[in-house]
């Protein structure tokens, strides 16, 4: 395979290109052939970016990917995983909120997300009245 530039490797990985230097900064995918200007990819970057896409749609977060493409690694360095609640505010509004928080801290989310979904309703009430 030719070298490829950094916006043939995007199109043939169907990413953006600030995709591949995200992935580069953050070590999922190696640096290019050749920096600068005239920057160069290989088959390597382009066989890496259709595996962390495949890792991707299986669900797989960026820390699992990179756990995933780095064997012999300790599972722990993954951190515990993070659970996320979801809060259906209106048809077109939802708000994820970390769990974990202390329960006076959630209740107070809780309280605080309900007030925001009846000044929503209210105001799509009043859109439909008009």
């Amino acid at each position: 395979m030719d070298k490829l530039s950094l916006a043939e490797l995007s199109a043939q990985a169907e990413v953006a290109p600030r995709t591949v230097r995200f992935y580069i900064a953050k070590g999922l995918l190696p640096g290019p052939l050749r920096a600068g200007r005239e920057a160069a990819y290989g088959s390597v970057h382009l066989q890496l970016l259709k595996r962390i896409k495949s890792l991707q749609a299986k669900g797989m977060t960026l820390a699992e990917v990179s756990f995933a493409l780095s064997p012999g690694r300790d599972r722990r360095e993954l951190g515990e995983p993070v659970v996320w609640l979801k809060y259906q505010l209106a048809d077109d509004v939802v708000v994820h909120v970390r769990s974990g928080v202390a329960p006076w801290r959630h209740k107070a989310i809780r309280n605080a997300l309900a007030e925001v979904a009846a000044k929503l309703q209210d105001e799509t009430e009043k859109g439909e009245t008009e």
